[in-house]
């Protein structure tokens, strides 16, 4: 006999506004009674109703996995079994997607037949980290799962305290706005540190992000512990006849207000023959005037990638954004993307050595101080990663002109070699 619907009514509350909910969600495969997962997401609804009641979570954790790994299942065993049997166990499988979210959708019907044979039918595409989240199943179909999925060329993703399922956007994929191949930057990344994403022996977990401009669209500045943001050095690129398209059909008012006056340092002007002038030397890349003006601003030729270490949501300190620890590097040949690998386990060793247990790479830098980092993991002071200098009358200044003249002939010297 099928298990009846339980009753939701603070749930069904979720129902009523102008958004999509997941009550819904899990409503419709509840009442899928010609699977096997009906019963599970019924008993799912009412423990979730109960938790609702009585404003507590009732999941704890504890050991479930496959064959050769020690992470990517995330454990979830009911407190409240006796009263939902049926949701006692409801396990996620971390999944690693392609790197730039490319699927065709024969295989997201693969996926989908899989999970409904082992599971609860219910995935999230995709956590923070870039994972695919197959929740909910029990501990006898999980190797299960896994197999089929690996059959497909899947592989699990991170879990606990170790490198975690990085993420790009779609960038040189199919975007315009790209600086760099997020892709190739994520696979260097991850190809390289399996081990620690598989068997996690780190203080704390890490995440690495990919974005190809200051749009940043995998949230890599401020949900990731190593952010590579692609950018350029040389000058926007202009289309003045576009911009002249643009003001025709919007107006001058329209420009001054949606482009001139919303720039962060005052870089862009409007000259009276309706084209446009841009500070390129104040100009910080934020992309907001090429987003406007999309046809008629693009991002300049001279392009690379920024690398900001430290971002983070709230844990012991607070929400952090990524610190600038590489202003501009290339990322074209192959001797760059060794560099950035180089930069990344670098950071990867620091971390291990340096940081405490439940601690983010960005604590740990507020903790020791950015110098001690930065000379930790082998990477110069830039006097870019300033925003402005000191005003403290209390700060020694003697030697700061020695140290600016080493950083000039630094940059000489690197500028020759380009040459």
């Amino acid at each position: 006999m099928a298990k009846e619907m339980p009753k939701t009514p603070l749930l069904d509350e979720l129902e009523s506004g102008p958004w999509p909910s997941f009550v819904t969600g899990l409503k419709r495969l509840a009442q899928s009674e010609d699977k096997p997962y009906a019963s599970m997401m019924k008993d799912l609804l009412g423990q979730l109703e109960h938790s609702y009641e009585t404003r507590k979570g009732y999941w704890k954790g504890g050991t479930v996995g496959v064959f050769g790994y020690g992470a990517g299942v995330i454990p979830r065993f009911s407190e409240v079994a006796d009263k939902f049997p049926d949701s006692s166990e409801f396990h996620t499988l971390r999944i690693q997607p392609p790197a730039g979210m490319h699927y065709t959708t024969d295989l997201l019907r693969q996926m989908c037949d899989v999970w409904e044979k082992h599971g609860s039918g219910l995935i999230a595409f995709h956590g923070q980290s870039g994972d695919i989240m197959f929740q909910g199943t029990d501990t006898e179909h999980v190797q299960s799962a896994f197999d089929e999925l690996n059959e497909m060329g899947f592989d699990l993703g991170g879990a606990g305290a170790g490198i975690r399922t990085s993420m790009s956007c779609v960038g040189s994929a199919r975007c315009e706005q790209s600086c760099f191949d997020e892709q190739k930057a994520l696979r260097t990344i991850i190809n390289n540190t399996l081990d620690d994403m598989h068997r996690p022996s780190l203080p704390y977990k890490m995440k690495f992000k990919f974005s190809g401009c200051a749009n940043d669209c995998v949230n890599a500045t401020h949900r990731s512990d190593f952010a590579t943001l692609g950018t350029w050095r040389d000058d926007i690129k202009i289309d003045q006849a576009e911009v002249k398209n643009y003001i025709a059909k919007n107006g001058r008012k329209w420009a001054i207000d949606q482009v001139v006056t919303l720039c962060p340092t005052n870089a862009v002007s409007l000259n009276d023959d309706d084209t446009l002038a841009i500070d390129n030397k104040s100009c910080v890349r934020c992309m907001h005037c090429i987003n406007v003006m999309t046809k008629a601003l693009s991002p300049g030729d001279d392009k690379g990638v920024t690398i900001l270490i430290g971002g983070k949501r709230t844990l012991k300190i607070g929400d952090l954004m990524g610190t600038v620890v590489v202003p501009f590097m290339k990322l074209e040949t192959d001797e760059d993307y060794e560099r950035l690998l180089e930069i990344a386990t670098n950071v990867i060793e620091f971390f291990a050595e340096n940081a405490l247990d439940h601690e983010r790479t960005g604590e740990m830098i507020e903790r020791i101080g950015l110098v001690n980092f930065l000379e930790g993991v082998g990477l110069p002071v830039d006097p870019n990663m300033v925003s402005h200098p000191r005003a403290n009358s209390y700060v020694r200044m003697d030697g700061w002109d020695e140290e600016a003249a080493k950083w000039q002939a630094r940059k000489g010297g690197a500028a020759a070699a380009a040459e």
